[in-house]
Formats: structure tokens, sequence, C-alpha cells
């Protein structure tokens, strides 16, 4: 995933940006054209290209056109756009990542537009997901994919070391601990994986206590943040323990999976994806809720990571029509998340795991209703304050982590990583 959000452009890439997207403007005179950006031929561009069909079935004289643009350069358009004041070059629809929906909104509000509550019933998705895209209490994003936090398990190395998945499920972080002691000792093989220097696992820890790095009033929430020093001291405990693997880069973690190096993987949903790549361990697979903080206040073995929302641009022809597109579609429409899920992407839409479509057992991980129990757990989610600069503070947490798990003070740490956040925001 892409997590860094593009800074202030150099004028010469601005105009490249103005160029590449400038015929946009002529297809929003069209009030039924709704021109949709998005990226991923196989995930989101497929997914709008089912929800298009749906919605033309009922509306023939509707024309959607999707456009591929990737995520970095949506949000170098976005931020040109935004800078200059010139919103005729955006379409009328774009796909924006969850985790840079607020600052954008925030840096650039006149590039979005708000979302009724008339058209949209956002009760029907998890507030997990819909908060990432709220700003001062209003909605400028339609969820699409989920990012819901899942424990994957190579069920046949835990037997081996005389465990199930059961033994696995509705655990806290300490057990799993030493429940790993065990499956390492007999199998030589670590619990999980993860990135050295990347943060994921540390936010997926925090929002399941419903933790957050900022306070309400938008204000730093790190130094004195005790379920923070829970986490981080948790993953030093992981560390040290050999349990956890840390690899120097994504191939080297999505090959610790897929090569049988350890037993376990924790990430977003979408994650299934890279596991089922190794076809010769169908049936070797399963999934269960992440891990909880122990005697933490709110913990849950719930969390997120990852995901992207619609959102509905300052230049949109017919604002009335593009909402009316995404509440039949990706807001109303069992159809098209049954349609979608061929490609991996899981609603957040919660009626959609009702359908029979998400009942249907995955003979890949142990023949369990995998897509049935995601949405399931997408509702269970605590929310959190992400605020403008999420990213930011993620990016500082991670680098003090790394810091600490070498011997540097915790307290200290934190204290130094709050001063470059509030740094950052100006304060």
């Amino acid at each position: 995933m892409r997590k860094k959000i593009v800074a202030i452009l150099l004028a010469a890439t601005m105009a490249i940006g103005i160029t590449a997207c400038g015929n946009q403007s002529e297809s929003n005179k069209d009030d039924n054209t709704i021109t949709v950006w998005c990226w991923d031929k196989t995930f989101n561009i497929f997914a709008m290209e089912e929800a298009a069909k749906i919605y033309q079935e009922d509306h023939q004289d509707v024309k959607i056109d999707i456009v591929e643009v990737g995520d970095v350069d949506v949000q170098s358009r976005l931020t040109t756009a935004g800078i200059s004041g010139d919103l005729s070059t955006l379409p009328d629809i774009f796909l924006m990542a969850d985790q840079s929906f607020q600052k954008n909104v925030i840096s650039y509000p006149d590039v979005f537009t708000e979302i009724s509550e008339k058209k949209i019933d956002f009760s029907e998705f998890p507030s997990g997901k819909t908060d990432f895209s709220v700003v001062d209490g209003k909605h400028y994003g339609v969820p699409f994919d989920n990012g819901v936090a899942i424990a994957c398990y190579r069920t046949d190395i835990l037997q081996e070391a005389g465990m199930t998945l059961e033994d696995f499920t509705d655990i806290t972080w300490d057990e799993w601990i030493e429940k790993g002691k065990v499956v390492l000792e007999k199998t030589g093989k670590p619990l999980l994986t993860t990135t050295a220097g990347e943060c994921d696992l540390l936010t997926m820890m925090l929002q399941s206590a419903g933790a957050s790095l900022f306070n309400e009033d938008g204000t730093t929430n790190i130094a004195k943040n005790d379920t923070l020093k829970k986490v981080i001291d948790t993953y030093c405990k992981m560390k040290d323990s050999g349990v956890l693997q840390e690899v120097n880069n994504w191939d080297e973690y999505t090959g610790s999976m897929v090569n049988s190096e350890v037993a376990g993987v924790i990430n977003g949903c979408w994650i299934m994806g890279t596991i089922q790549t190794a076809e010769d361990q169908s049936g070797k697979w399963a999934i269960t809720n992440i891990p909880k903080l122990t005697n933490v206040k709110g913990a849950t073995n719930y969390s997120n990571n990852g995901g992207s929302s619609w959102a509905i641009s300052g230049n949109c022809g017919n604002v009335e029509l593009a909402e009316d597109f995404l509440a039949s579609t990706f807001a109303g429409s069992t159809e098209l998340y049954d349609n979608i899920l061929s490609c991996g992407a899981i609603s957040t839409w919660t009626p959609a795991g009702d359908s029979d479509a998400y009942a249907v057992p995955n003979e890949f991980f142990s023949g369990d209703a995998v897509f049935e129990k995601i949405v399931d757990y997408s509702t269970k989610v605590p929310s959190i304050i992400t605020g403008p600069y999420f990213n930011e503070a993620r990016d500082a947490i991670s680098v003090a982590t790394t810091n600490i798990t070498n011997g540097a003070d915790l307290e200290k740490e934190l204290k130094k990583t709050e001063d470059t956040v509030n740094f950052n925001m100006g304060q």
C-alpha cells in the first residue's frame, strides 16, 4: 500500500498534471456522463465497471467514463487543482485511500463535495470505516473495499505444534506470545512476519483498543498515551521472543508467507490475495480475529488496515446523479458486491454480508465462509480519531519503535516523536 501523501508540487509538475487530465472538463459538460478516476484494472477499475453495468440496466442514458489514473497521480492532480483553484481538470468521482482522506478534505475543501445523508445511508457502514472520510460531522466519501484486520495461520504448522486455530481465536497478545514460543520451539517457524520500520502492525494493535494518536481537539496524543506504550512494549516482547520476524522489504514480507517461512500473517483482509498465490497451500490456511492488548480498557480483537472510498469532486457536473449512482451501487447493491468478490473486493456495506455469495465456503481457507466472517469483523472495529496528520504520526511512531527496540528509552522517544509531529503540524 502506498501510504505517503504527495507534498506540494513544483510548477512544472502542476503543468503536466493539468495537461494530462485537461480533457475531463469537457466530459463534465454532459450531465448524463459520470467521469471516474481510479487505479488497478483487476480490482478498483473492475469493481467500477461492474457498478456501471448494474446502474445502466435502469439508466441506459447514463454513461460511466472510467479513466485509469494511478493513486499517486490522483493525489498529484488533486493537489494541483487545490493549489491552483482550477477544478475544471477534475472528474466527477474519484477514489481516495482512506488514510489520506481527511487531510485532503481539510487541505483542499473545494476539491470535495459533501455527500448527502439523505441519499446514502451511512449507518449501513461500520463507523470505523466511515470515520476516515468524515470532517466536521460531514460525509465526503462512500466506503468501498474492506481493510478489516485478520489473522491468517497455517493450520498444518499449528498442528505440528499440537495446536489448532481455536487456540488463537479471541486471545490476548500475551497469550499469543506464549503460544508462539511453543510453535517456534516445535516447528522452528515464527508465528508472524512484518516489514522492519513499517507501522501497520503497530497501528492495527492501537486501533483494536479504540486508541488514537490524536485528541478530539486535533492535538497530538503520543507522549502520554498509555495504550501506545502498551503496544510498543508488546511489540518489543514479540520481537525479542523470536515469534515475530522482521524482514527488509515487501518482497521478503510476501515471500515469507508463501514460502512457508512463518506460521501466520496479520494484516488487512486484502492480504488474502497474496496468500492465495501459493496454490499448493490450498486448504492449509485459516482465518480468525487478531489478538487484543492485555489489561487495556476497551481492547478488542478487531481492527483495520487500509481500504479506500469514493469521493465526489467539486467539479462534478451533476451531483445528484453522482450520488444516485453511488447510492444504487456501492451503497445499495448486493448484486454488485457478489459480482466483485471474484477480484477479492470484500464489502464494508454490511447488508452484503447477508448474501448467499458471502456464505460460500472458501476451500483455500479450510472451507470456511471467510467473506461472511470478515464482514462481521468489520462491524466490530473500534472508531478512532485520525486527523489530517495521521500518516505523519504513523511514520513517526514507526521510527520511535525501531529506536526503542534497539535500546532507546521509551518515554524519551515518544516525547521526541510528539515534538516531531507537532512541528509538522506547525504547532
